[in-house]
């Protein structure tokens, strides 16, 4: 198959157009995904040695996981709409959606700071 002038190439210069163009956008496609899989190989390295050397983190103690500041650790929260209201309902959570604990903010749950 020759993709020259006088070639013998049914289609065309549209088939012609047509192979070029879909070679490029799998060149692209190829390259596009070696260097994202690189990009995360490499993050996963650096994320490694930080985590390796790193002092832990002072508010979780290297967790990760703290009590839910919100609730305090009781899965549920007492709410009512109004600004002084004569009965709360007793509500689930929306911070920590009653698992109690909530990822650590000061490591942002990586454990060390």
């Amino acid at each position: 198959m020759h993709l020259w002038r006088g070639s013998t190439m049914r289609g065309g210069p549209v088939k012609l157009i047509a192979v070029v163009g879909g070679a490029i956008m799998g060149g692209f496609f190829t390259l596009s995904l070696a260097t994202s899989i690189s990009i995360q190989a490499f993050q996963a390295v650096v994320e490694f040695k930080k985590k390796k050397t790193a002092p832990p983190c002072a508010v979780c103690k290297g967790k990760g996981l703290i009590d839910c500041r919100l609730c305090r650790g009781n899965a549920v929260i007492d709410w009512n709409p109004l600004y002084d209201p004569v009965v709360t309902n007793p509500c689930l959570c929306p911070t920590c959606d009653g698992k109690r604990i909530q990822r650590c903010l000061n490591c942002a749950g990586r454990g060390y700071a």
